[in-house]
């Protein structure tokens, strides 16, 4: 009589999901302290005495070593491991966070910056690695959408808390060291991980999953012109949407006069509670409006395009939604929460059209090239954009030119959003149809 595994055997969907649990918690850190800096970009300008486009270069100095390491993770993970590969990625998240920490002036906080841009970028990809390695032909759609959840969780629990925390403390200080708490924590969730995926390896006689994002150099001269459009689509998207929540908090507070936390007594965790509650009243919460949008959104809109196609014609409309939300935001005093919605809807739209188009375009051996490819190329443009931003807003003394400028790239975007679906009628209407 063959014995039944236990209820926690590494067969069993429960191992699973708990292995899902701590592998979600590996970016939970690094978002949340990706937009810390964001966040109480007004405190911070103020006790270090910099400018918009000083905390512009923070964004900078996190993508340069991005564009660096997007090469290097895939291979790294490829040669030793995503066991291994993981636990280095986040040791180099908590180091960098923790500079930035015990920094007193920007100039550290450069370093601290660049050193965490090296791990956090190689830690998604690990992650998708990870992923594939456990649910692979079982819940690998739902897997995904489970991570993604819970890492944006860190993007809008930064922007809601991160400024209130430094002024129940009296220090900004006390903001920067809760990002570095949280990195911590995502170390911990890789130890974890570690065990667990070792004890499964040898239960279940595990493949090794290989990063779906490395560059294979000799494919790019074979990826179509199709390719070629949504790699600007996606640079010109996030190059508009990352940098522009970069300076957020302080573009809704200086121009609005919204607060930067909700006013309430009573204790510290009532306090944070009741900042969530009202965070679309707070000048970091009505930036979390698009997170929210897309944590929320994301699986119907991933459904939604499974189910008509119509890929390009999305993003065409996502970059057209992008255009008005930015010019409404340059030009009038409507409550930015009302553009910010309209701006939500596009960070739906085209995420959820835009990344299941490349395995339509490339071929299928050339896919995590397609991947890494265009992880780099978003890179280029998130580490120029958030400078010229915060340097915009230094020249001018408004953020008119800034919202101008993203318009402008919601506008080039459409263009290509165009030109991307005239290329696919002309070949096969893969794009299109569901």
């Amino acid at each position: 009589m063959n014995q039944q595994p236990g209820l926690f055997h590494p067969s069993r969907r429960l191992y699973r999901f708990t292995i899902l649990l701590f592998v979600s918690l590996l970016t939970y850190g690094s978002y949340f302290a990706y937009d810390s800096i964001g966040a109480i970009a007004p405190t911070l300008m103020k006790a270090w005495n910099v400018n918009q486009s000083d905390i512009g270069k923070l964004y900078t100095m996190y993508s340069i070593a991005a564009i660096l390491t997007v090469l290097l993770g895939g291979v790294l993970i490829d040669r030793i491991g995503t066991r291994a590969a993981s636990l280095i990625f986040a040791l180099l998240v908590a180091i960098g966070t923790t500079i930035v920490a015990f920094g007193n002036n920007i100039h550290v906080a450069y370093i601290g910056r660049f050193i965490f841009g090296a791990g956090s970028e190689s830690l998604v990809v690990a992650q998708s690695a990870i992923l594939a390695r456990w649910f692979k032909g079982k819940e690998l759609a739902l897997s995904f959408g489970i991570a993604l959840t819970i890492s944006r969780l860190g993007t809008l629990f930064s922007f809601n808390t991160e400024e209130l925390i430094a002024k129940y403390f009296g220090n900004y200080s006390a903001a920067l060291w809760a990002a570095v708490i949280l990195c911590l924590v995502s170390l911990g969730a890789a130890f974890i991980y570690f065990i667990m995926d070792r004890h499964g390896e040898r239960a279940l006689k595990l493949q090794e999953a290989g990063s779906e994002d490395k560059i294979v150099l000799s494919d790019i001269k074979k990826f179509p012109i199709s390719f070629w459009y949504v790699a600007i689509l996606c640079v010109t998207f996030y190059s508009a949407i990352f940098p522009f929540t970069a300076l957020s908090t302080d573009f809704f507070h200086d121009k609005w006069n919204i607060p930067l936390t909700a006013a309430t007594s009573g204790g510290f965790l009532y306090q944070v509670f009741n900042n969530i509650i009202h965070m679309f009243s707070t000048a970091g919460g009505t930036t979390t409006i698009i997170i929210a949008a897309s944590m929320f959104l994301a699986p119907f809109a991933g459904q939604l395009v499974d189910k008509i196609g119509k890929r390009a014609s999305l993003m065409t409309l996502g970059s057209l939604l992008m255009i008005p939300s930015f010019l409404i935001m340059a030009f009038t005093m409507v409550p930015p929460k009302f553009p910010m919605m309209i701006l939500g809807a596009a960070f739906v739209l085209v995420p959820a059209a835009m990344w299941p188009a490349v395995p339509l375009i490339v071929r299928k051996e050339m896919v995590g090239s397609a991947f890494g490819l265009i992880t780099m190329i978003q890179n280029i443009g998130l580490a120029l954009f958030p400078y010229l931003n915060g340097k915009l807003r230094v020249v001018t003394h408004t953020y008119t030119a800034s919202m101008t400028m993203f318009a402008s790239l919601g506008f080039i975007g459409l263009i290509f959003a165009y030109l991307l679906k005239r290329a696919d009628a002309h070949d096969s209407g893969a794009l299109e149809r569901p």
